[in-house]
């Protein structure tokens, strides 16, 4: 993880400077758990990278793709600012309940936070499985629109097999589109909470597989 803090600098302790904040909101780990069950961070301000969607991987310094869910704090105004950040006043909005990541993060000294990057994550079903409907229809999103399935379908776009292989996958990114609309329109979920409980749509996260917009104008088929 890179330093935010030259190795020169005298600072040791944090100055609330925002930087950190700016950069993009934390992932959140089992010792967040309460933080959002008891309402301080809502579902609808979260959203999911799913298992084997391609992330930025902060200790490794490259896009891997990611070995379980990774739930983290939305940004705001479609930037990576965190969601409770106040640029205006420089403060944390939830400070005394931020994250774990945002309590152990040293700009200067990133040992501690390399040592829990990876470890005891939150994924959806810690924060859902209790509701029966709902957990069912992440698992049958899943079942349909899952990393694995789209990555089968990419290698063997690299075969003799690419007419089939882009059919197959467009009618992924369709289903995953039409699905979220299904859920806002006959099951009355906050669209906001989409992209915690199906994640980002695929629609956006194709792109990070290389598929530019020739790719995309195929949707909606």
């Amino acid at each position: 993880m890179t330093k935010i803090i030259s190795e020169n600098s005298e600072i040791d302790k944090c100055r609330r400077c925002g930087t950190c904040c700016k950069k993009g909101g934390p992932s959140l780990h089992m010792e967040d758990r309460e933080l959002v069950e008891g309402g301080i961070i809502p579902l609808k301000h979260l959203f999911t990278i799913r298992k084997g969607e391609p992330a930025n991987d902060n200790i490794r310094r490259s896009i891997q793709p990611a070995d379980t869910d990774i739930i983290k704090i939305k940004g705001q105004n479609n930037t990576l600012v965190c969601r409770f950040f106040n640029p205006e006043d420089n403060i944390c909005k939830i400070y005394e309940h931020r994250a774990l990541e945002c309590r152990v993060l040293k700009c200067w000294d990133t040992e501690e936070i390399e040592r829990i990057y990876s470890k005891n994550r939150l994924v959806r079903k810690d924060l859902i499985s209790g509701v029966a409907g709902l957990w069912d229809l992440v698992e049958e999103h899943q079942r349909r629109c899952s990393y694995e399935i789209i990555q089968n379908f990419i290698n063997r776009d690299k075969s003799d097999k690419k007419t089939d292989s882009m059919k197959g996958l467009i009618e992924i990114i369709n289903y995953d589109m039409h699905f979220r609309h299904l859920i806002i329109d006959r099951g009355g979920v906050d669209p906001e909470m989409l992209d915690f409980l199906f994640g980002r749509p695929l629609a956006d996260t194709m792109r990070m597989f290389g598929f530019e917009n020739n790719f995309h104008r195929n949707l909606h088929l």
